[in-house]
Formats: structure tokens, sequence, C-alpha cells
């Protein structure tokens, strides 16, 4: 995930004067059988202007952005699509899955799996013991300093000095035992830092206490609760990739999905798929990377509106991947793109603070 800045959540306004050649026309989102209520934006009662005129220059000039889709009220009223994506096509989630595998662990302690965050990793994670740079702090790493990146070790993704670097640990040939050797840097839950290693961990340890893959484990607990059948597991790496250290692709109608279970707190279709608590727990504030208030793998990110702070608990993933859920607003918002490496990539926010949030804002 390519790192957020504060200041990256002031952009300069996309709405400007237009002179474009394709005008923008506004069509309900289909019905499919996805379990998906749609309805159209113009029942709202909302000013539409703003949003014309951000799909009439998305139409019109050059942009990374693949979809933009948002559901209100439990209904999706926005679904665009843009560079050859369309509704069936699948999309690398990135980051974003370090957010869902937040969830799974929320599922595998709700079913009895994993009994405390506040066990150390050694508990669940059989497979693999520290063959180098023997640290008596290791003993003390918790699943909890995985789930907020403080475990101390040296692994920091957006220092490119740091020997736990996940471009680096890619290039290993047991990334597991790699990161586990890795030194440590700071005690165990003093300092976070990016770590995309650490989610691995997760991964594995959902996985050696389920017996289940975490591709299956996913199946089984979370994606056929919420209906989502189109989605596979994978990676850009040209090594083989054992199944905790893939990534998530995923349509953005079942992104969305996930944006609506963590709004509903939980709860898909009358279904508890996961508990409320966990939910609560995961998504409220633990730490702070480069200043952005972090939960266990969700980034809490406030907007402005109406000279208004509107939190939103996010799942971000390098290219321009987001799922946004704004409780306040009872809305989730849902991004995906190609603008990878990009600070092209912040688009989303620029859109939500400048198109969504005024729109819709004054029909909370």
């Amino acid at each position: 995930m390519k790192k957020i800045a504060i200041s990256s959540i002031i952009i300069l306004s996309i709405i400007n004067t237009c002179y474009s050649q394709q005008s923008y026309t506004y069509s309900e989102p289909n019905k499919l059988e996805d379990a998906w209520l749609t309805t159209s934006l113009h029942s709202l009662n909302v000013d539409t202007s703003r949003i014309y005129q951000l799909f009439t220059q998305v139409l019109n000039n050059k942009n990374e952005l693949h979809s933009v889709l948002l559901v209100k009220n439990g209904r999706l009223i926005i679904e665009e699509y843009f560079n050859n994506y369309s509704v069936n096509k699948q999309h690398d989630l990135r980051s974003t899955t370090k957010s869902i595998r937040s969830i799974l662990m929320g599922i595998a302690i709700d079913e009895g799996f994993i009994v405390s965050i506040e066990d150390p990793i050694s508990k669940y994670l059989k497979s693999h013991s520290v063959s180098k740079n023997q640290d008596s702090r290791k003993k003390e790493i918790s699943i909890k300093h995985l789930l907020t990146m403080s475990t101390g070790l040296d692994c920091n993704d957006w220092d490119k000095k740091s020997a736990g670097q996940e471009d680096k640990v890619y290039k290993k040939k047991d990334w597991i035992q790699y990161t586990l050797d890795l030194p440590m840097i700071n005690d165990p839950g003093t300092v976070s830092t990016y770590c995309s290693m650490g989610v691995l961990l997760i991964a594995e340890i959902i996985s050696q206490a389920s017996g289940l893959a975490i591709d299956e484990f996913a199946e089984k607990y979370l994606f056929n609760p919420l209906g989502i059948t189109n989605v596979s597991w994978g990676h850009t790496s040209s090594k083989e990739v054992i199944p905790s250290g893939k990534r998530i692709y995923m349509t953005s109608r079942d992104m969305a999905k996930i944006g609506q279970l963590v709004l509903n707190k939980g709860k898909w279709d009358n279904t508890q798929v996961v508990s409320s608590k966990w939910i609560e727990e995961s998504t409220t504030p633990k730490t702070k990377i480069t200043g952005i208030d972090y939960g266990y793998l969700w980034w809490n990110i406030p907007f402005k509106a109406k000279e208004q702070v509107v939190l939103s608990k996010t799942a971000t993933g390098n290219g321009g991947q987001y799922i946004m859920i704004l409780p306040e607003l009872d809305m989730v918002a849902v991004f995906t793109g190609g603008a990878y490496n990009s600070q092209e990539d912040k688009l989303p926010f620029a859109i939500m603070n400048n198109v969504l949030l005024p729109t819709f804002d004054s029909d909370k």
C-alpha cells in the first residue's frame, strides 16, 4: 500500500469548469442476483450537479479510476466503471485485503479457533520458530501486536532500509521464517510501522489454528454468508506464494458488501457473520501510523463536511483500492484504480471530500 500522508487528504478540487465532448448520463445500478437492493440517485432529493461534473470529467480526462460505487441507506445508488473495467471483473485489492483479514481474525475468535488476541503468536504458529536474531522480546509478540503493526520487528514497508520491507521479503524463499528472524528494534506494542509481513503471519495463524488455508477459511466463514463467489487469491510475485501470502481479487460490488457488513456491525441479511463487538473493537483507533489513527488493520480517516469532521472507517490498497465506511451518513463508498505507487491513487479522497460529502451530508 502506498503511504497515506495527512496532506494527501487535502487535494485540489477536481470540480472545475470543463468543456467536454462527452457528457455523463446517470443510470440506476442494475438489479442482479447478488442481494443488492438498488435505487435511483434522483430519488434522494439531493443536488446531483457535483456528481455529474465529476463523472463528466472522468469520462473526458485521462485517469486511473476503475470503479466508483456508492451505497446509501443500504441501497446501491451509484455504480460506474472506467478504463475497461466492468461489474463482473475482479480487481486486485492489494492491501485492502488486510482489513478483510481483520474480519477473518474476528471470526476465528468467534468460532473458538483463537482464544484471545492477547495470546503470543507462538501459541498458534506451530510450523515455524525463531532461528536467528534471538531476542527475549519476541516471546512477547502477541496477535494484537500484529493487528496494530507494533511487533517491534524491523519491518516497515515505507522504509527501503528496513530489513522487513515487503519487496525485500518477496525475494526470500520462506517469508514466514524470514519475518520471524527479523531483528527487534522496538519493544512490542510501543511503535507502529506499516508491516505487510505481520499480516501474512495473521493469515497463517488463522490457517494453522483452524486447519483451513486462509482462502478456504474465508470462503466458508465470510464469503459464503455474503454470497460472494466471484473471488480469487493471487500475488504479483513471480515466485510460488503460500496461501497466507496471497491477496484477494474481488469485484467492486462484493467490496461494497464488505463495507456494508462493517457498517451493519457484522451483520448481513439478518445473519451475524462476525460479532458486533469485534467490528467495534477492530475499527476503533488503537495506535497511529504516520500520524493517522489505526485500529486492527482499519484506518480511521477524517473528512470535513460543512465545517464538521466526518469519520470514515477505511480499508486502503495501493493503486486506489478503497472501502470507505461513513456510519454517520449510513454510507459506503468503494473505489478501485490502477494508479500503483503514485499519488494519483489518492484521487478518491478528493472525490469524497469535494463531491460525495457535499452532496449527501445534508441527507443525514
